[in-house]
């Protein structure tokens, strides 16, 4: 899917500057930082979602350890 992406111009000269050094192309730097994005999304919501499951199983037992 195609799409049109504007930069401001400083972060445009920061993608410039790190595509140069690593020797790839701006487009793929992007496709690599949107990706990273959305991994690490996924695992946050994962972990949030883990963290829920043991709250609500062990909830008596949190609430005992508050008021100890």
């Amino acid at each position: 899917m195609a799409m049109t992406l504007r930069l401001p111009p400083e972060l445009d000269a920061q993608l410039d500057a790190l595509a140069a050094s690593r020797h790839t192309s701006k487009h793929a730097l992007l496709i690599e930082a949107a990706d990273r994005f959305v991994s690490g999304q996924s695992k946050t919501d994962r972990v949030l979602s883990a963290v829920d499951e043991v709250g609500d199983r062990y909830s008596d037992a949190l609430t005992r350890l508050e008021d100890a």
